[in-house]
């Protein structure tokens, strides 16, 4: 597999709490990263799958996702990535209360943790004739609901107006594609 060089002064991200601010970096596109990141979440560099988590990681803090698709980006580059779904996989559930006051709190596959809200929301979409949840992560990245976690989902279901769904954060999250 070839090295993937990494932008200088990028890895201290890594070891900090904020994202970088990859909506405030406007370079010219560069080209192609040859980084596509499968269905299941899985990334792979020039068909090689990324084994080291620390850098899958580092790679998902300056994923964005502009009008002509997925870039990879920094203050001096702009690579298109292949994304097959979506960039992220909903791996973990952790609910806290319940009712009106219940919170779910997903975890992704690279490490994210986001309370679904009126910030993040969950919907359902419907995909190769079913309908599958979908969590906005950030930036309008999405998080495809790993089965498992759809499991829990469906186990939460409460009816709110005649519709099936989970509240979170105080807002009430359809079951149904809308």
């Amino acid at each position: 597999m070839t090295a993937i060089a990494l932008p200088a002064g990028l890895g201290g991200y890594l070891r900090q709490t904020a994202l970088p601010p990859v909506e405030d970096w406007h370079p010219s596109h560069c080209g192609d990263s040859f980084m596509r990141i499968a269905r299941d979440g899985a990334w792979f560099h020039q068909g090689s799958p990324i084994g080291r988590k620390e850098l899958v990681r580092l790679f998902s803090t300056i994923l964005r996702k502009d009008a002509d698709g997925f870039v990879l980006v920094t203050p001096g580059e702009k690579l298109s990535i292949l994304v097959e779904d979506a960039p992220f996989i909903a791996v973990l559930l952790e609910v806290e209360g319940e009712g009106l006051g219940q919170r779910l709190t997903f975890t992704t596959n690279v490490g994210d943790a986001v309370l679904a809200g009126a910030d993040h929301a969950l919907a359902f979409r419907v995909t190769d004739g079913a309908p599958v949840p979908y969590l906005d992560v950030r930036r309008g990245l999405l998080a495809r609901i790993a089965r498992p976690v759809y499991y829990q989902l469906a186990e939460l279901a409460a009816s709110h107006d005649g519709r099936m769904g989970v509240w979170s954060d105080g807002v009430f999250f359809a079951f149904d594609p809308s």
